[in-house]
Parts: C-alpha cells; structure tokens; sequence
C-alpha cells in the first residue's frame, strides 16, 4: 500500500471538496471562473510538465491528441455546468447530482459501446434516479420553469460532461497526464475567450480575487498535480474509496459554513444516490478480490 501516494489523493480530494465554497465567494460568472481556471492549470501545470522533463519524452499521437482535445471539451463543459448549479442551488445538491457521472459512464456505455448492462447496475441506476427526485424536489418535477430554474439541469449536464470526460479520457494511454491536461486546459482558453465580458472583473475585493486565485491555482493546478501524481500507484478499490472525500468535504463545508439545511426528502435523496454509487464502484471491486482469493 502506498501511504505517500494515499495522502496526495486524499488531499487532492478534500481540497476539491471546497471548490463550491470558493466559487460561490468569486463574485463573477461560471463561464468567466472556468476561463481563468483554464488559464493558471494551463502556466500552472505546464511548468510542472517542463520541470520534470516529461514534454521531451511525450509521444504525439494525431488520433490521440483529437480525442485529448474533444475530451478537453466535455471538460470544460463540465466546469461551466458545475459553476452554474452552483449559482442556482445549494453545493450539497449540486455536488450530489454531479457524481452521478459514474452512473451516466454505464448508461453510455450500455447505450453507445454496446458493453452489458448487469443487475448491478440497473438497480443502481433505478436507486440513483428515486434518490434525484427526492433531492430536487418532487414540486420541482410538475412544470417546465420550475424544473430549469432549480438548477437541476446545470447540475445534471455537468454529471454528463463529466462522464463522457472520463469514458474518452480512458482510451488515451500514449501521452502523459501532463500533456493531456495541458492540451484540455488550452483547449478551454479557446473556447471560452471569445464569450468573455471582462466587465465582471472590475470592482471586485480582494476577498474575491483571493478566492478566484485559489480556484485557479489551488484547486486546479495543485490539486491536478497530487491527483495525478497519485492515480497510477494507486489500485481501483482505494481509488474509489478515496474519491468520496470530495463530496463529504463539500456537504461538509455548505452545511457548517454556509448554513444549508437539507430536508428529510432531501437527505434521504442524498443517501439514495451516494448508496447507489458506492453499491456500483464497491460491488465489482469486492468480488475482483473474491475471485482472486478462490484463485490462490
């Protein structure tokens, strides 16, 4: 077991657990935090990729770097989406509804990659779905401009981007997470700059420029760097242990910090969601080492 690397992903994990907080205390738009995120990962990341020496061993790929780059968008889409549930509905529930992704990557791939959709994970689809209801609010569900202006939708494009981040994010083995961080941060640069209104950033405190710095440079570039550092000496099952500091962290700090109270509908749509996650990344880990026992 590797303890070095079991504390960076754990940090990494709390670290991005806070991400809400900071976002809600930037004072400007999702679209506008998301460029300048893309813009200290991309000089923030770049130099660790130039420090280590690993541009002058990358292999470039032409199909590759494509699906890097198509991955970079989902990835920012991602960001964006997250951003603005965030500005319409508390973090817990947005945080809640937006790890759902793993639940998405097997209706995609059930969908699209024609990969069998077992027991398993219909019941933890049809357990994740009752557990969305409940945590929206079922008033929520009766008419169309209830249900967009709830956020719920943000929250629920962002689970999808992310998803599709992880299920294109997959098949790239050549290039090095550096390089293939660097290029989708880049790729977010472009996308976004011909969007900006620069007009937010004028008048903002030192307070907001703090928290927009930290979204940035911490909870980016440095939370990137101890992510990836980590996640290849790390096995599955520890992996999907560890990335459940992120929301506890989150809930954490919305429920202490910024006084949210969720409901009994809603706590128990909370439960019936992480439930279900867990239920889907502990199952097939549990009987890999099931299995591997009754092999020695």
């Amino acid at each position: 077991m590797n303890i070095s690397a079991m504390l960076k992903m754990t940090i990494s994990m709390a670290i991005f657990g806070s991400i809400g907080f900071f976002t809600v205390k930037t004072g400007i738009p999702a679209a506008e935090l998301v460029f300048v995120r893309c813009i200290c990962a991309t000089l923030f990341l770049g130099a660790c990729w130039f420090i280590t020496g690993q541009h002058r061993v990358e292999v470039w790929n032409k199909r590759e770097v494509i699906q890097t780059m198509i991955c970079g968008v989902f990835l920012v889409l991602n960001w964006v989406f997250l951003f603005k549930a965030f500005e319409e509905m508390s973090i817990t529930i947005a945080i809640s509804i937006y790890n759902l992704a793993p639940i998405f990557v097997l209706i995609i791939g059930s969908l699209f990659l024609k990969e069998r959709m077992t027991m398993t994970s219909l019941f933890a689809i049809v357990v994740c779905f009752l557990g969305s209801i409940f945590i929206i609010g079922i008033q929520n569900f009766t008419t169309p401009s209830s249900f967009m202006s709830s956020g719920f939708v943000w929250a629920l494009l962002s689970a999808v981007c992310y998803a599709m981040t992880m299920i294109l994010g997959k098949g790239i083995k050549g290039l090095s997470a550096y390089a293939m961080t660097f290029v989708q941060t880049s790729m977010g640069i472009l996308m976004l700059f011909p969007f900006m209104n620069y007009d937010v950033f004028n008048g903002l405190s030192m307070s907001n420029w703090l928290y927009i710095l930290g979204t940035g440079l911490i909870h980016t570039g440095f939370v990137y760097y101890l992510f990836f550092d980590s996640l290849r000496k790390l096995s599955t099952v520890i992996i999907s242990a560890l990335v459940f500091v992120d929301p506890v962290v989150a809930i954490l700090l919305d429920t202490l910090l910024l006084d949210f109270r969720p409901s009994i509908l809603q706590t128990v749509g909370i439960a019936l969601i992480f439930g279900g996650i867990i239920y889907t990344l502990v199952k097939p880990n549990i009987l890999q080492v099931e299995n591997t026992i009754q092999k020695l």
